[in-house]
């Protein structure tokens, strides 16, 4: 990791360096102190108290239980936490911010969502750049992050937040590699050789889904399809992915799957836990997901009356040769302190944040108390049947967490010899893969211009996939809201914004 660590220093001395233009800081800290945030003075005396807003990914957990209860004696918190399901997140985070009743720590998944953007802007939530300084009172901050994490995190090249540390290879696009061999097909690499081979399937197994599309396009089709190939317009505007021609190209394919019966017939209104479920008993060929659920969801093939069920997560090329991989940026979104916060407060949760980046919480995270949540195999921490229900995606969710490279590939409920199969299989991924520009930063006039258009958008690419309009019209359609004025000043300004993030 150390060409992250050194892009990570860079900006933080950028950052440092800018904010002491303004004032004289004690390196670079908070007036007030600040140089202590970490230790002595940040600290709370007793279990600090610390109300949250986070994600639920899992059942509902027992904040009683013994990996919570663990985990709060080890980082010296009570913690009070509201759990959102995943699929209501970002409704009831809109909601949150617009009634400004904000719990002392707001956690999110999308640090690009407009309505977070705005809210930083109008000020609710802490500039978090003088408090931390050069990070050396943080040495986990420092040196456990992903790459330019606190740079995806930054407002006007101020930090807003301590980032949900996930590993870059995440999503993978998954297929029944047992169906493939049972079938006597050969494993697919191209885009043609993979609607043949769902075709097949679905043929010799009639009832099936062939590809599971919910709500957007798998990022592995996007990158598949050079859609995250930074795309400019004559102007020089970076283009939004979805109105770049190449996400033509891709609606035309899905619209050959959907005429062929390769994708479901209600894919518009199908919910993730849909798809999921179909694609968990044996009834979906196909399904763009994270690749750490392979061994669970092979076990629960498995139990569905599929024996030899297995997942094989596949590397295509697309029409022009682009690789179909995605990558994420490391930062799965991340904790942002409310400006109700007193000062003195936020140097106590930031401690509270900085313990949990360090390797010891996160191996805890991932895997709990040893002889309770897991046993060693091998050599290996293999999860125990109360680990299975207790350590799971939601309780990572209460942390910052060292970057871990193959922390969303390895299941810790599987067998050593499963988990290093499965880094080999998708281990090229993080040299080949792609990040969505538009993930990576984002300016007011996007934000300002883009929801206008974005409910048509859905629905006329919906009508294209199905057969309602031509992929003709939606490419004329597309084409003329490139031409939109203020989205061609969006371009520019995300342009701009990008070429900034790049050099700095």
């Amino acid at each position: 990791m150390g060409k992250m660590k050194s892009s990570h220093r860079k900006w933080i001395a950028a950052l440092c360096g800018a904010a002491m233009t303004f004032s004289v800081l004690t390196a670079c800290g908070p007036q007030g102190g600040g140089s202590q945030a970490a230790q002595g003075e940040g600290e709370a005396k007793g279990p600090v108290s610390i109300q949250m807003f986070a994600g639920l990914f899992s059942e509902l957990p027992d904040m009683n239980d013994e990996y919570w209860t663990g985990w709060q004696e080890m980082t010296n918190s009570k913690l009070d936490i509201e759990w959102v399901p995943s699929g209501d997140l970002n409704t009831k985070l809109d909601l949150l911010l617009a009634s400004g009743q904000l719990p002392e720590v707001v956690s999110t998944t999308d640090f690009t969502r407009p309505t977070l953007i705005s809210a930083i802007k109008n000020g609710a939530f802490w500039d978090l750049t003088p408090f931390l300084g050069d990070l050396s009172e943080y040495p986990n901050l420092k040196e456990n992050l992903a790459d330019d994490a606190l740079k995806y995190l930054s407002v006007d090249g101020k930090i807003y937040a301590l980032p949900r540390s996930r590993s870059r290879v995440d999503g993978g696009l998954k297929i029944r590699e047992d169906w493939l061999k049972e079938l006597n097909i050969d494993v697919p690499t191209t885009m043609e050789e993979y609607k043949d081979a769902l075709a097949a399937i679905v043929k010799a197994k009639p009832g099936t889904v062939g590809h599971l599309f919910v709500d957007n396009p798998t990022a592995a089709m996007q990158a598949g399809f050079g859609v995250y190939n930074p795309t400019y317009d004559d102007a020089g505007g970076l283009i939004n992915p979805r109105l770049t021609p190449q996400y033509v190209e891709m609606v035309g394919f899905f619209r050959e799957l959907y005429a062929e019966g390769l994708m479901s017939k209600e894919y518009a209104v199908m919910k993730e836990t849909q798809a999921e479920e179909l694609f968990k008993t044996n009834r979906a060929a196909s399904y763009g997901r994270p690749i750490w659920w392979d061994d669970e969801w092979e076990k629960a093939m498995r139990k569905s009356g599929e024996e030899d069920a297995k997942i094989l997560n596949l590397h295509l090329k697309g029409p022009n040769g682009d690789d179909a991989v995605a990558l994420e940026t490391g930062v799965s979104g991340g904790f942002y302190i409310s400006k109700k916060v007193p000062e003195e407060k936020v140097k106590q949760l930031l401690a509270y944040f900085e313990q949990t980046a360090s390797q010891e919480l996160t191996d805890y995270a991932y895997y709990g108390k040893e002889g309770v949540h897991h046993t060693v195999e091998d050599g290996q921490k293999v999860l125990t049947e109360q680990g299975v229900k207790e350590v799971n995606t939601t309780s990572k969710g209460a942390g910052v967490l060292a970057y871990a490279k193959w922390g969303k590939v390895i299941s810790a409920s599987a067998s050593k010899e499963f988990n290093d199969a499965k880094i080999a299989e998708v281990e090229v991924f993080d040299e080949i893969g792609k990040i969505d520009p538009y993930r990576v930063v984002t300016v007011e006039s996007w934000i300002n211009a883009w929801p206008q258009h974005d409910t048509e958008y859905k629905s006329m690419m919906t009508k294209a996939i199905v057969g309602q309009i031509s992929l003709e019209d939606f490419d004329t359609y597309v084409a003329g809201l490139r031409e939109q004025p203020a989205l061609k000043q969006a371009f520019l300004d995300m342009a701009a914004a990008y070429k900034q993030f790049q050099e700095s």
